[in-house]
């Protein structure tokens, strides 16, 4: 019965897109016995996955984490984050292993020349190459699972709400992978329907100042956007209850986006600093794509910055919301 280990420390979104492999070791391997291995911030996300067996968590010394891991004996390391410290676990291991390919020259070629020689591949691809023992694609896409317990009642929503609802998945972990405040209130009243802001606690603040922009429209102009600050008050897995019985899901490119691709949600990806061609556009669902072609400084990284280091931040302030009912889905 092999024993499998799979690496990926962070984040959200990376690792909903490991849940593939995950499935595929646990159903295509006989007897396979599934591990992984993450912080302790995101141990949420996979204890309640049916396809792993353990999970291991990083809260401690990296050295200490190496001999939990050395005590169970693994037949085989899966190392889908491919960093220093994943690498210095499999030396430490010592056992047979396979690392996914981070496309690191590629992304530095696109980001600082502007010479795309990325693959036209989503990451899960590449997640599935680095797999062992033969596994294939199954076709399935992506896993979430939500506790029961952190399931949302619809009937404890505003009514309004309980009707169908837009999730707009306003934060990102970067201030370049978000819309300003001011962009994300003129989106919302182009969708003219019941929305749901959804967001950490530290999107709270933002998200109270957008739903008193329509309160105060409601009143003067009987504005049919209606917005339910969400941000703060769930669980990740709360959220997720929520983009799971949602109509629509808006966002960045962020943790959300990913789990409402899971959920297989027809979404409406926004694109600021980085770009879908880096291979984590929404996986197997239907989506739409806001963002600016042809900027000459976009990307800008591949991953993001607390501001826009040219000042101007057109990736973000320049995106054509009037575009949004001329662009077929994507999927």
């Amino acid at each position: 019965m092999p024993k499998i280990l799979i690496l990926r420390f962070s984040s959200i979104g990376d690792i909903v897109l490991t849940t593939p492999v995950i499935r595929c070791i646990k159903q295509q391997v006989p007897g396979a016995e599934v591990h992984y291995c993450t912080k302790q911030a995101f141990k949420g996300i996979l204890e309640p996955n049916p396809y792993v067996d353990k999970v291991h968590v990083l809260s401690g010394s990296l050295g200490e984490l190496v001999q939990q891991l050395k005590a169970e004996n693994f037949d085989y390391v899966v190392d889908l984050h491919n960093n220093l410290r994943t690498r210095i676990i499999k030396l430490r291991l010592g056992k047979p292993s396979r690392s996914f390919d981070k496309l690191n020259y590629e992304k530095w070629l696109m980001v600082n020349l502007k010479v795309n020689r990325l693959p036209d591949q989503h990451i899960v691809d590449r997640y599935l190459a680095a797999a062992p023992l033969g596994i294939v694609d199954d076709g399935k896409g992506l896993d979430y699972f939500i506790p029961a317990q952190d399931e949302v009642d619809p009937h404890t929503l505003p009514q309004p709400f309980q009707q169908g609802y837009v999730a707009f998945a306003i934060g990102a972990q970067h201030y370049t992978k978000r819309l300003p405040k001011e962009r994300i209130i003129e989106l919302c009243e182009k969708l003219q329907r019941p929305i749901i802001l959804l967001g950490g606690k530290e999107d709270a603040a933002v998200g109270e100042e957008i739903a008193t922009h329509f309160e105060e429209t409601t009143i003067s102009n009987k504005q049919s956007t209606i917005i339910l600050n969400a941000c703060g008050r769930y669980s990740l897995a709360g959220s997720a209850s929520l983009v799971r019985q949602a109509e629509q899901v808006v966002s960045h490119d962020t943790g959300l986006m990913h789990i409402a691709a899971a959920f297989q949600k027809d979404i409406i990806s926004v694109w600021g600093n980085t770009i879908p061609e880096f291979g984590m556009y929404p996986f197997r669902t239907r989506y739409k794509v806001l963002e600016v072609n042809g900027l000459s400084c976009r990307p800008c990284s591949k991953i993001g910055y607390s501001k826009c280091p040219k000042g101007h931040f057109k990736c973000m302030r320049d995106i054509d919301f009037n575009a949004l009912e001329r662009l077929e889905f994507r999927s």
